[in-house]
């Protein structure tokens, strides 16, 4: 009897083990036991997703020099005006007048940025208990350097101040640059998808469509070049260059961080695998109101701001893969 009473108490809590992991089986399908036993799930799951694929940005460039002026000479004759670069090596200029001096921080830019890059990003979220429809997500998107160049920068119309002769006006063309941006982006997601009933059907098409804020961080790199010989003799930009035995001043390669609040929307169709794995592709777009452009000293302890992209659009074709457990 007292064998048999040892056997039990060592039989006991193994059974009471093995009872106790079934129940733990349905770990990944988190809600709870109700009185008669039978599992009931909630709907909520953990995401994990990445994605990849194309971005095209779009945006207007405004001129962020400021106050930089330049001189210029009037030829009475031909009515020519040229700049004081060209007139103080010109030695057939003697009829030459003041013309005064224009503004080149009142000349547009020429061109606008449309480019096109590589775009890559994940997300972690939480599809909502009870409400299985909504997930919330943290996304983060890094899109790739694109390049913006524009030769001229500047080009327009502008009017001459403090001449010999008034009501001069002429026609500036301004500087060349190659530059570069990077954009990362960090934003939280609410995302609505488009089903009936409490589970993502399997074998099917899932539209969805979602919102969110966040924010960007984009990193631009500027080399700019006087190719037309009227930033050179500029004193206010001595500083950000150096002289070359020809007169040019050359640009040292600058950069320069742009941090905005951002908007986020996106839509698109997701495809159930099983219950846990789903193809998901969209497009999504991202609003940034403002990346800048500066000039840099030699060690970038001082910068100038040159241009920006203002509301910048970044229209995103994505395809990834989510995982809901």
């Amino acid at each position: 009897m007292v064998t048999m009473m040892k056997r039990m108490l060592f039989v006991l809590p193994m059974i009471a083990c093995l009872v106790s992991m079934g129940a733990r089986a349905n770990w990944e399908y988190d809600g709870e036991y109700v009185r008669d036993g039978y599992y009931q799930d909630d709907g909520r799951r953990f995401i994990i997703l990445v994605r990849g694929g194309m971005s095209y940005g779009i945006a207007k460039m405004k001129n962020d020099i400021g106050t930089l002026t330049s001189e210029f000479y009037y030829n009475p004759n031909d009515g020519s005006i040229v700049s004081a670069a060209y007139y103080d090596k010109c030695t057939t200029c003697g009829d030459y007048v003041y013309a005064g001096i224009a503004d080149i921080g009142k000349v547009p830019i020429k061109e606008n940025y449309r480019e096109m890059s590589f775009v890559g990003g994940m997300a972690i979220g939480w599809v909502l208990p009870w409400t299985p429809q909504w997930r919330f997500q943290v996304d983060w998107d890094y899109i790739s350097e694109s390049e913006y160049n524009a030769l001229p920068l500047l080009s327009g119309r502008v009017p001459l101040e403090g001449g010999e002769v008034s009501g001069l006006s002429v026609d500036i063309r301004s500087g060349g640059v190659q530059s570069t941006v990077t954009t990362n982006i960090l934003s939280a997601m609410a995302i609505r998808d488009f089903y009936d009933g409490w589970q993502k059907p399997l074998r099917k098409i899932i539209p969805y469509a979602g919102f969110g804020l966040g924010y960007a961080d984009s990193d631009t790199v500027l080399n700019l070049s006087d190719l037309y010989g009227d930033l050179s003799s500029s004193v206010d930009l001595q500083n950000y260059g150096d002289m070359d035995d020809y007169g040019v001043l050359q640009f040292y390669t600058a950069k320069k961080s742009s941090s905005n609040l951002a908007g986020t929307v996106t839509f698109g169709v997701s495809y159930g695998i099983s219950e846990s794995f789903f193809l998901d592709t969209g497009f999504r777009f991202t609003y940034v109101p403002k990346i800048k452009w500066a000039l840099s000293n030699a060690d970038g302890s001082h910068t100038r701001d040159w241009f920006h992209a203002e509301n910048m659009l970044y229209a995103n074709f994505l395809f990834g893969f989510r995982w809901e457990f």
